[in-house]
Parts: C-alpha cells; structure tokens; sequence
C-alpha cells in the first residue's frame, strides 16, 4: 500500500507543477504560457494527470485495505492508461522539439515587435524580468529591439530598460517600458542601437538553457512517476490473486 500512498505525492506533484505554469506571472514561462496554446494544453494536461493519478491512488488504497477486486482492477487500468499516455507525450515532444523551439522565437520576435511604451501588460512585463534577470537583450542580440516600430522613431538616443547594463552597480527592481540615455554619449542624431547602454547579447541561448534545465526535472518526475506507476500496477496485479472471493459487501457506503 506504500506504492499507492507513493502515487498520490507524485499525483500532487504533477498536479502542482501544472498549477506552477498556469499562475507563474514572473518568469518566461509565462510569456510562452500567455502566447503559445501547446504550453496552455500541457499545463492543463499536467492538471488533469495529476488529479488522476491522486484520485487512483485513493480508489488504490481502498482497494487494498477492504480487497475489493474491482478497485483493484479500476486502479491498474488507469495506472496503464496513465502511463500509455505519458510514453505518447514523450515521444511527441521529442519529435516536437524543433517546432516548440521555432515556436518560442516567433513568440519572442512578435512581444517585442509589439511593445509599447507605458503600457501596462504582463506580457510585456514578464519579458522584461527575462531581460533584467538574464542580463540579457533581444531574441538573437540587442538589434532585435530595431524591428519595433516606436523605439526607432525616437529622435533621441532611447533603449529598453530592462536591457539596461547597470555596470557595477545592478538594481534589484525591473525597470519597464523606454528609457532614454541622457550619458551623452551618443555619436550621432537620431536613435542608432549602436549608442544604447545595453547588454549586447540576446537572450535566445540563456532562455533555452532555462528550458533545458528545467526539462531536466520535469523528465526526472515523470520518470519517478512511471516507475511508481509501474510498481503500482504490479502490486495491484499481486492484490487481485490473493483476493480469492468477489465480496462487494466489503465497499464502503456513506
């Protein structure tokens, strides 16, 4: 009974960490979760699994506990369907990879193409702490920012804040929306990119290193959780033979 004691934490764990994406607001996760629908579905699929995955382990428990061979039998097959659907999502995202990574840049080309100054968006906001925190500017590089429309027609030397190099001397609040230089060094009229007291690297690299570690441990979960799917399936098999006689008078009524 400990393995079905086991699913229900991991079923709370899943459940969570779908939970995490749906209500981040600070994070890139919530710019690729506002913009793209495959990462809304996930985390709702991520909900879904996990409140399943607990509800099984309840029915599991009961199962064991009053040998009732049909909850038993009700909780092994969901555990395999559980488990049939993990693999097929596995395999899908790994054959996905080059469209969700081509699928996050036109996400990020597009947020910043649409920026707009003293706007008050989460969108915009959440890619702002990407840029504070990861002491970076743009998708490729800085030069990104030149596709939108508004910060180039500035008649003065104007940058995104949150691409603000701060040198020594770092400031722990997000800074959103234009900034203009007022340094003077600018060496000529008009807004040229090559004057802004920016980070000149883009942020493409730092995002997907984020991704991929934190992909690390959302497979190191559904691993746990497989495996303890699997055990639990083997001992509700175990179950079932011992329990010679169908006694449904054993069911709990409330």
């Amino acid at each position: 009974m400990s393995w079905m004691t086991w699913s229900k934490i991991l079923g709370g764990v899943i459940l969570g960490f779908g939970v995490w994406i749906l209500a981040d607001r600070s994070s890139f996760i919530y710019v690729l979760q506002t913009s793209s629908h495959s990462l809304n579905v996930g985390a709702y699929v991520f909900v879904s699994v996990g409140a399943v995955t607990m509800l099984m382990g309840f029915l599991g428990c009961i199962g064991a506990v009053n040998e009732v061979r049909c909850l038993l039998g009700l909780y092994f097959v969901f555990l395999l369907l559980i488990f049939i659907a993990q693999v097929a999502a596995g395999i899908l995202f790994y054959f996905n990879m080059g469209k969700v990574k081509q699928e996050m840049g036109s996400i990020v080309s597009k947020l910043i193409r649409d920026y707009k100054d003293g706007q008050e968006d989460r969108l915009q906001q959440g890619w702002d702490y990407v840029q504070a925190q990861g002491n970076c500017c743009g998708w490729v590089s800085f030069y990104s920012w030149t596709e939108n429309a508004e910060l180039m027609n500035r008649t003065t030397t104007t940058y995104p804040c949150s691409c603000g190099d701060p040198g020594q001397d770092p400031s722990p609040l997000v800074e959103k929306g234009f900034c203009e230089d007022t340094s003077g060094n600018q060496t000529q009229s008009g807004n040229s990119p090559d004057d802004w007291p920016v980070y000149q690297r883009g942020c493409m690299e730092k995002v997907q290193a984020w991704l991929q570690d934190n992909l690390g441990v959302i497979l190191g979960v559904c691993v746990g959780v497989a495996v303890i799917e699997l055990l639990g399936m083997l001992l509700s098999i175990c179950l079932c033979q011992h329990v010679h006689s169908e006694d449904y008078s054993k069911v709990p009524k409330y």
